[in-house]
């Protein structure tokens, strides 16, 4: 279930047929939608120029001109607080992580289902992350492995206070899983960046990881939440 506000979407795809799809489906499932359609990142990008930034960005990676993963970066760089979810054909791991390494905070492949994407969708308005089973850590059956998150209909989310994360930890975590950079999280906390790694560094302790991707991709399989 969304949340009960209007939402404004922006949907980046150069297929018509599917974005005329994908609005349907949103419009259909949740009363209040509106699509902002856009066959390319150039076009998407002069609109939230001129309009601000939506309350969700869908962004399909394989575009001409510009591609997705520059468009999806520059979204992430501009509009900060607007969530941004990438779609693609190709949900090899690699292209997952590159899209979490650009601030996408879900990955959901062009071959899943209505109800895999809502669920998606539900997961990253309620500002946490999703990610498809692809996106295993390490080779998927190490130390680093994790079980597939719940959907976010069966299971209210996890706070990252519940994991033992401080609260300052857990700010720290929820600006990583934005895609800001270590310089940038200094200035929103107003912390030392001796600080801030401090604080990386025990976040990604306790979610038994060693880079800031794998972080992304543990927060989405263990469906953590920050407004709990």
């Amino acid at each position: 279930m969304f949340p009960a506000t209007t939402l404004r979407v922006v949907v980046i795809d150069d297929h018509a047929l599917f974005r005329e799809g994908l609005a349907l489906l949103l419009t259909r499932t949740r009363p209040g939608v509106v699509i902002n359609p856009f066959p390319g990142c150039e076009t998407a990008l002069e609109w939230l120029e001129r309009n601000g930034a939506a309350d969700l960005a869908l962004v399909d990676l394989l575009l001409p001109g510009m591609p997705g993963m520059q468009g999806l970066a520059l979204l992430r760089e501009r509009w900060p607080q607007m969530p941004v979810v990438a779609l693609s054909s190709d949900d090899s791991p690699a292209t997952i992580r590159a899209a979490l390494d650009r601030g996408a905070m879900a990955f959901i492949p062009k071959s899943a289902s209505a109800a895999e994407l809502m669920d998606a969708l539900a997961v990253v308005l309620f500002r946490g992350v999703y990610v498809p089973q692809q996106a295993a850590l390490a080779d998927g059956s190490g130390p680093h492995a994790l079980p597939p998150r719940t959907p976010a209909h069966d299971a209210p989310g996890v706070a990252p206070q519940a994991l033992g994360m401080t609260p300052r930890q857990a700010d720290v975590l929820r600006l990583i899983l934005q895609g800001k950079s270590a310089k940038l999280i200094c200035r929103e906390l107003g912390l030392s960046e001796g600080t801030v790694k401090t604080h990386t560094s025990a976040v990604l302790r306790v979610l038994n990881v060693t880079t800031r991707t794998q972080a992304v991709i543990a927060a989405g399989r263990l469906g953590l939440r920050f407004d709990l």
